[in-house]
């Protein structure tokens, strides 16, 4: 696809068609529109358009496609690879469509596109409720839910694709439509885990749950125990309640509560629990932690979930250095647990870190075709996140995450989740995201997108006509 100059006039014609605005470069905003979460990012779109509303998107998607214009979307902008901006073509930033609405008797919550998580996360808990989201409140639920979505409630309740009812879609060709199990059901299934490829999706519609307060405790020990912890937390978390919920991290302790201060600056191993079962059974739940040798720090407390979904959010604000890759597992042996250790103990910066988070429970019992995400037979989605505030060591910390992924691979199941590719992956890596549901979805792709003007994503190209 060609990428021409979006002219004086062109620019004028669209900012007259739209609600909501048009940022060009000359623009005093413009470098702040295009800033996203991930500063190693920055490109330089010749618009960023603030789509008030579906009417907006619909006028835009017709404009760029018209002028053979190259398009991104943007959400909540943490797109790691930064595929929510596009050198020299124009950006729908959802922004604008940012609200929530939520009905308590029918346990729901519709939310526009440009809706984070944390909004989501507020509105709900008011009546008691939740839906599986992520770890990082200011995330979109845009590309958080066309991913898969993943985190703290996945064991239970599934990922947040299983709890997605609708979506409302702006199509290639303009036209909008819903997407459900009974309308559109093929566009449905390939939004479920496909990433954004079939279109702009200007609201979600997702079933809720009873959650309010949990039980929350960190465990921390010394990085070189890595192989202890793993060997344990590999037989444990598999076979514990559905109530339980763990991830696994390498991390460099951070100089700021609840951490001690003869820990800040160290580098440990530990688990970041979730218990969503009966809070007078906390305590006797995580005390099995120390059957994986005695613990540096544990910690547990009540939380409320909205506190817990926002406690990262200070520790990995937007405007650092970002690259990582991601990979599938189905099992951890003294091999892989190794491997952990030595780069664990050779984390080279401090906010670099790892983490092995949960699908099984709820999300592998869902089945293997229901969805376009093609791993429910794994246990552990991994992320290798390189990560600094100095730009100076961009370079230092995709090396790390690079040779760590690399070493790991032959461990993995071959793919990994769509959300934590690479900015520099190869196209192979998307086939291997989607093994068995390739095909079906670049049929879906064909229907729905047949020229692919949705590529600025981790593309499945449409199929070709028989």
């Amino acid at each position: 696809m060609s990428s021409p100059t979006l002219d004086a006039p062109a620019l004028e014609s669209l900012r007259t068609a739209l609600r909501g605005p048009v940022i060009a470069p000359q623009d005093p905003t413009y470098d702040e529109a295009r800033r996203i979460y991930n500063a190693m990012i920055d490109r330089h779109p010749a618009a960023l358009v603030r789509c008030a509303d579906a009417g907006d998107v619909m006028t835009a998607v017709n404009h760029v496609r018209d002028n053979g214009l190259e398009v991104a979307v943007m959400g909540g902008g943490h797109s790691g690879p930064g595929l929510c901006v596009v050198d020299g073509g124009v950006t729908l930033d959802l922004s604008p469509m940012r609200w929530c609405r939520v009905d308590p008797v029918a346990r729901t919550a519709q939310v526009g596109g440009g809706t984070l998580m944390g909004d989501l996360d507020h509105a709900t808990a008011a009546f008691g409720l939740a839906t599986p989201s992520g770890i990082i409140s200011t995330t979109g639920v845009g590309g958080l839910t066309l991913g898969g979505g993943h985190g703290y409630l996945t064991r239970k309740y599934g990922l947040t694709i299983d709890n997605l009812i609708a979506a409302d879609v702006v199509l290639a060709d303009g036209s909008f439509v819903t997407a459900g199990e009974t309308e559109h059901p093929d566009l449905f299934w390939a939004l479920r885990g496909g990433g954004g490829n079939f279109g702009v999706i200007t609201a979600f519609t997702y079933r809720l749950h009873p959650v309010d307060t949990v039980g929350v405790a960190v465990t921390l020990w010394p990085v070189d125990h890595t192989h202890e912890v793993l060997t344990w937390y590999r037989a444990y978390l598999p076979q514990a309640s559905d109530d339980v919920y763990g991830f696994f991290a390498e991390m460099v302790v951070p100089p700021a509560p609840p951490f001690p201060e003869e820990l800040h600056g160290r580098k440990v191993c530990g688990i970041v629990w979730c218990w969503t079962g009966a809070l007078d059974r906390l305590e006797e739940t995580f005390a099995a932690v120390h059957e994986a040798g005695p613990p540096a720090f544990h910690f547990t407390a009540p939380m409320p979930y909205t506190t817990l979904q926002s406690t990262f959010d200070a520790l990995l604000p937007e405007g650092l250095q970002w690259y990582w890759r991601g990979a599938f597992f189905d099992s951890i042996p003294d091999e892989a647990a190794e491997v952990h250790r030595r780069y664990g103990e050779s984390i080279p910066t401090g906010q670099c870190t790892m983490h092995l988070y949960p699908v099984d429970g709820a999300a592998g019992r869902v089945g293997a075709d229901e969805t376009a995400w093609n791993y429910r037979n794994a246990t552990w989605s991994g992320v290798f996140a390189g990560i600094d505030p100095d730009p100076g060591n961009a370079g230092l910390i995709k090396r790390w995450c690079t040779d760590y992924w690399k070493e790991m691979h032959p461990y993995s199941m071959g793919g990994g989740y769509v959300n934590f590719a690479g900015a520099d992956e190869q196209a192979d890596r998307v086939r291997a995201t989607y093994p068995d549901h390739y095909d079906r979805l670049a049929r879906v792709k064909r229907a729905y997108d047949p020229y692919n003007l949705f590529h600025a994503n981790q593309n499945i190209r449409p199929a070709q006509a028989a």
